[in-house]
């Protein structure tokens, strides 16, 4: 224990120092300290590999068309002044007018244009499945584009306005476009109100674009410089939150029930749960093993499962259950909750119903060993898995294994690193797993449809797109891509209750609990944060982030003092 205390104090006192020493060169007055995005020093500023870029790549330094509030709903216009479905395969965009570079180009919808052509021809970039459904781009003026469309996907659509980021075509034609996606891009020249101004291993440091176009149309934001820090642990990002030595963080932070009105960090609620839900932690079940490819084994699972020790224990109430389809309490979603097929399909925690469905079902103990056997008599010897050092996600599954042995069912808790954790995700070698990757907030469950029941890639030896535990119904996957290509939102709901009813009876995942937007501040030297009486911005500066909340809050941001 005295070693543990002796190297956090020199973790600490290091960090510390360090941000002392920028802040000799940086008033601590104009700069914004947070962290929770940044696992590893900076190196990628390629918006069109947002996943490896350095989080503020995309909506910090270059933009989207539009962004999105999942607060309200709400489409933000952004570089688009406005944009909407002429009829059921035009797409009309009208850009604001004012639009330019950082190197002081005009950006225009030549740029528009040509951020969606070249993912035409280069297939490794993120979004260029749109041209299986997308067939041309008609320029109408300097700020007037139409998408023509074969066979619109409404949603993806929708969802893409606010993810693909505009690059300048003057720059980046240069490049060869088989090279595009491996560029790490450094001196980045985007549209954005902060530019990439400096870095060193542990930090990325942002300046603000003070001949931002946005400044007539949203201000400029108070901090004049950016500081992302990349900070491993937890408990040093408590010290400095507590000393007001980090003014955001975005980690998972055990204590802060405890110490929150003491050191007056704020969060969005004042009570529990404290953060909003942002995405769902889901148990993935493997169905090409035995025995979760039986739908009665899974169903038994998920009514064993009892998640109140996990949220209490673990997440000191800092998150809440999930209902039974793992829908995150968002409008974009529950508009599409069937709450009838909840109430007949659903379940809830019950061991008394888990036992009698694997009775029923001819799971017994035979030898009696305490362990129910396979209906043709094979021992059940499973494992569930999350990658080590994710504590809070350890912890919660040797409760679920407890829960499961309380119904004769053994299932051995493992913590491989993060790189076997992945491995045995994406080949599906694993039996169980704990995972929430792509179930976050969006304008749309078609996201975590998608996520959840991935149908290209499940076939394959390895699979990176979701559908862990390689589930396998054509219904299912022809209902998701229904919906999708539906506008009508009363059909869809059709649609969607169609998609909860199978997911309901077949139970290839299992909703656990709603992961938080993680988001404590300190308020020593700037104010004005996000919260609930205050719900200006969804408050989050993860990757992927800054155009679904990040960039408003840092827009409402007022110095302490």
């Amino acid at each position: 224990m005295k070693s543990f205390w002796k190297s956090f104090f020199i973790v600490f006192v290091l960090i510390v120092l360090a941000v002392t020493t920028f802040s000799e060169t940086l008033k601590r007055d104009e700069t914004f300290f947070f962290g929770g995005g940044l696992w590893s020093a900076p190196s990628n500023w390629n918006p069109l590999t947002p996943w490896a870029a350095v989080p503020g790549t995309v909506g910090g330094i270059y933009e989207t068309l539009f962004a999105y509030d999942p607060l309200t709903n709400e489409f933000i216009p952004w570089l688009a002044e406005k944009g909407y479905w002429q009829d059921d395969n035009h797409y009309y965009l009208k850009l604001r007018s004012n639009l330019k570079w950082t190197d002081g180009e005009v950006l225009n919808v030549d740029d528009v244009i040509y951020t969606f052509e070249i993912a035409k021809k280069n297939t490794g970039i993120t979004y260029s499945s749109i041209w299986n459904w997308m067939t041309n781009i008609k320029k109408l003026s300097d700020t007037e584009l139409v998408f023509e469309f074969s066979d619109p996907r409404y949603h993806e659509w929708n969802y893409q306005l606010y993810q693909i980021s505009i690059i300048p075509k003057h720059i980046w034609k240069n490049y060869p476009i088989d090279e595009v996606v491996t560029l790490a891009n450094e001196n980045p020249v985007g549209s954005g109100m902060y530019l990439a101004y400096d870095k060193t291993d542990d930090r990325m440091i942002f300046k603000r674009n003070d001949d931002w176009w946005g400044k007539d149309v949203f201000g400029l934001p108070a901090p004049k410089y950016l500081v992302e820090l990349k900070i491993f642990s937890n408990n040093v990002a408590l010290g400095m939150l507590m000393k007001g030595e980090l003014d955001v963080s975005n980690f998972f932070l055990p204590g802060i029930p405890s110490v929150k009105n003491i050191y007056g960090i704020k969060t969005w609620f004042k009570k529990a749960p404290y953060m909003l839900s942002d995405n769902t932690a889901l148990l993935f079940l493997n169905t090409r093993k035995k025995p979760m490819d039986d739908p009665k084994f899974r169903r038994a699972l998920a009514y064993a499962i009892n998640v109140a020790p996990t949220i209490r224990r673990v997440y000191e109430y800092q998150v809440k259950e999930a209902n039974p389809l793992g829908f995150l309490p968002i409008d974009s979603w529950m508009k599409y909750y069937d709450e009838n097929v909840v109430k007949e399909y659903g379940f809830n925690y019950s061991p008394a119903m888990a036992n009698k469905i694997l009775d029923e079902a001819g799971y017994k103990d035979i030898d009696n060993d305490g362990y129910r056997e396979t209906p043709d008599g094979k021992k059940i010897d499973l494992t569930i898995i999350v990658p080590f050092g994710w504590t809070d996600w350890m912890e919660s599954i040797k409760n679920i294994s407890a829960d499961f042995e309380k119904i004769g069912i053994k299932a051995e808790p493992k913590f491989p690193d993060f790189g076997k954790y992945m491995e045995d995700m994406n080949s599906a070698t694993f039996d169980m797993l704990i995972n929430n990757f792509n179930s976050n907030v969006s304008s749309t469950p078609w996201t975590y449809f998608n996520w959840l029941f991935e149908s290209n890639q499940v076939n394959n030896e390895k699979e990176y797109g979701g559908n862990w535990g390689r589930y396998v119904n054509q219904e299912l996957f022809d209902l998701i891509n229904e919906f999708n290509k539906t506008r009508d939102e009363e059909k869809g709901k059709e649609i969607a209750s169609k998609i909860e009813k199978i997911f309901l009876e077949e139970m290839p995942v299992i909703p656990l609990w709603y992961n938080g937007m993680w988001f404590q501040a300190s308020e020593k030297y700037w104010t004005n944060y996000p919260s609930e009486e205050n719900p200006v911005a969804w408050p989050s500066l993860w990757g992927g982030r800054w155009q679904v909340g990040g960039n408003i809050m840092l827009l409402n941001l007022k110095p302490a003092k």
